[in-house]
């Protein structure tokens, strides 16, 4: 009887289970997707954990480039040493532009701008400047040109125009007494190369090309191109339309010192004057080639036979039209002397 009832219990246990799992058919699925929840939860841990080193990495390497960028900041607006200049990144550090402003007086500030190839006004607009660590008291003593020049010894005066260098030279009898910067002719309105005479001068003239600019101690050197040289202002780089600009001193000596024309009239021209000879290219679109004197101290240096070979082809006109000056002042010395002498003649005796 036990038996009987252990086993109808039994049969009872197996229906009910069997009801129970026909009852409830996704008791295996939750399984499932309790398995689909764990993976999606660690495939999202996984990218939150990647993430995070992504980010980590990311700002790691902002922050090194940030303190590359700071340290190539900071050794922009460092002084850099040469032999014997030194670069100055003014425009971009107001400390070192007040420390310059303070360390230089107002005549070692001008010769260091006319090294520039500046005047003072456009020393500030300028990105680097070079400063020489010696300031010396004879501008002469910086000079890019040789100080004597066989070739013109018989040459009372001449002068030469350097585009690559954008100075000039003044010389008397070979021997150089002055040089200074120029700024000349910009890309689209270069200064014409060659052998010129000083003609005409004017000590405050306008401008052909703008009548609004005026040209203060201008000394024509091309008549019918309207070129000359002139004070004007110095950016230090070729920007003028033509002419060579000059510092006010150095127009104002050359005004002058030159020699003009002589003319019979308006149109019969009977001597030139001094001779100028402009040559060499410029780098447009670099920066001026002073600026290698702090790796070069030399970068700027004309050898004598380098100029040789610019006055060269030149030096048998120059002499020429000499000569013709001479000769002529010389004669109208002559008849100034016997007008002097007939005058004195007809004094004398009209006492008698």
């Amino acid at each position: 009887m036990k038996k009987i009832i252990n086993s109808i219990l039994f049969v009872g246990l197996l229906i009910f289970t069997v009801a129970c799992d026909k009852a409830n058919p996704n008791s295996k699925q939750t399984e499932d997707t309790k398995t689909d929840n764990e993976r999606a939860f660690q495939i999202r841990k996984d990218s939150l954990e990647k993430a995070k080193q992504d980010s980590i990495v990311k700002f790691k390497q902002d922050s090194i480039t940030e303190i590359k960028d700071k340290f190539v900041k900071k050794e922009e607006l460092r002084i850099k040493e040469g032999a014997e200049y030194d670069y100055w990144p003014l425009k971009k550090s107001d400390s070192l532009s007040k420390k310059f402003f303070k360390t230089y007086s107002k005549d070692e500030i001008y010769t260091i701008a006319a090294l520039n190839r500046v005047d003072v006004a456009n020393l500030k607009g300028r990105d680097t400047i070079i400063v020489p660590k010696v300031i010396k008291e004879d501008f002469l003593d910086y000079s890019p040109f040789p100080y004597q020049m066989e070739i013109l010894t018989d040459v009372p005066k001449f002068i030469v125009f350097s585009y690559p260098i954008q100075a000039f030279a003044v010389y008397e009898n070979g021997n150089l007494i002055k040089w200074g910067p120029t700024n000349m002719g910009k890309k689209a309105t270069q200064t014409p190369r060659g052998l010129f005479f000083t003609n005409w001068r004017g000590r405050k003239v306008k401008s052909t090309s703008n009548s609004e600019w005026i040209l203060n101690w201008n000394f024509n050197i091309s008549n019918h191109g309207g070129v000359g040289f002139h004070q004007y202002a110095l950016p230090g780089y070729p920007a003028s339309h033509s002419c060579l600009r000059l510092l006010d001193a150095d127009a104002q000596f050359l005004y002058n010192w030159c020699d003009q024309w002589i003319l019979k009239d308006a149109n019969t021209q009977i001597a030139k004057g001094t001779p100028v000879i402009v040559y060499g290219d410029y780098a447009f679109g670099k920066k001026g080639v002073w600026n290698d004197l702090v790796k070069d101290p030399n970068a700027t240096l004309i050898t004598t036979e380098q100029l040789k070979e610019v006055v060269e082809p030149h030096i048998a006109e120059i002499i020429k039209q000499q000569e013709i000056r001479i000769n002529y002042l010389k004669n109208k010395d002559t008849e100034v002397k016997n007008d002097s002498l007939k005058t004195l003649d007809k004094v004398m005796s009209e006492k008698q």
